[in-house]
């Protein structure tokens, strides 16, 4: 094997969660180049990354079909042994299809899979039976390679980004957002646990710069002295090298939590909405998952979470302060 494509061009999570293939060809195929085909603004992600030979960029916000014909080009030129897409829907499918690798792996569910060399089931998890979305990646390679051993994400920010964010203070990171509403834990609650923390730690408050203005939010409705917020003004390898070195992560069912499994952070993982049995769950080797202690019928009501509660009352995000913080004591 000399040449492969790895396709994962959703979310920022997804990317991290992705990098479990990169760590597992890399182990079979020590000696293969591996590229990896991501969406415009998650190519940070895998700045600096040691088994990868080559990022390629998808810009889906600026003509993302018009790009396609491209893309599909540059892929063919360059001969790919195996690509393996870890997606389930067309559009990356139409690029599997026409990558023209030697082979061509993934998921039974996305609409091109008939013209893959070889598909495999993708299987949510539910409450009786949980399959974490790393195993599910690493499901794709059972063919290609003779290790069946789980392999962790990985991330690897650099000394600089350590240097960056160097803290001689205890402190603790807090990533209060989300995409979805529902996935988020209340910014008002988050209020409630950053004023339980004992006052000797520093609050780092993180997200991106579209999270700057409810991260200032939540810092003015507190009273704690030590708070600042980051978001908006680390990379995302500047925040898991901050992530890495906190004594505690607080983070919702988002991209976050998959920054500290990428970098085995302690973390505590808030889940409202969805559930860790979908495969998300984090991977830390020092982790803990809170979620409401309800039995609510409506809970989880989407993979993904919404915009709003379809119910109004967000019950599930009902989950108090002193069980959050007492994962720090």
């Amino acid at each position: 094997m000399k040449k492969i494509l790895i396709i994962q061009t959703a979310f920022i999570g997804d990317v991290i969660l992705a990098t479990s293939v990169i760590e597992a060809l890399h182990q079979s195929f020590p000696e293969a180049r591996i590229d990896f085909l991501l969406r415009k603004g998650n190519e940070g992600l895998l700045e600096g990354h040691p088994f990868l030979h080559k990022t390629l960029i998808w810009d889906k916000k600026q003509g993302k079909y018009a790009q396609l014909k491209s893309l599909i080009a540059t892929l063919r030129n360059e001969k790919y042994d195996v690509a393996i897409n870890l997606q389930r829907f067309m559009t990356t499918g139409i690029i599997t299809a026409f990558s023209g690798a030697k082979q061509t792996i993934g998921f039974n569910k996305n609409p091109m899979s008939v013209f893959f060399s070889k598909r495999y089931p993708h299987v949510i998890g539910n409450k009786n039976n949980t399959t974490h979305e790393v195993n599910r990646n690493l499901s794709l390679l059972k063919d290609l390679t003779s290790s069946t051993d789980f392999v962790k994400p990985k991330l690897y920010p650099s000394s600089a980004d350590f240097d960056k964010v160097k803290c001689l203070e205890k402190y603790i990171t807090i990533s209060p957002t989300s995409v979805w509403f529902t996935k988020q834990y209340p910014a008002n609650k988050w209020v409630d646990v950053i004023n339980m923390v004992p006052k000797d730690y520093s609050v780092f408050l993180l997200g991106g710069k579209a999270d700057a203005a409810a991260c200032e939010w939540i810092k003015s409705q507190s009273i704690h002295p030590n708070i600042e917020v980051k978001a908006g003004q680390l990379s995302f390898l500047e925040s898991a090298a901050l992530m890495k070195n906190a004594a505690m992560n607080y983070v919702n069912d988002s991209a976050p939590l998959h920054l500290a499994s990428a970098t085995d952070a302690i973390v505590t993982a808030i889940f409202c909405s969805t559930i860790p049995a979908f495969g998300f769950g984090p991977l830390s080797s020092n982790s803990t998952v809170i979620e409401t202690t309800e039995n609510l019928d409506c809970r989880p009501c989407g993979l993904h979470g919404y915009k709003a509660c379809p119910k109004g009352h967000f019950k599930c995000s009902e989950i108090e302060a002193e069980r959050i913080v007492g994962s720090l004591k």
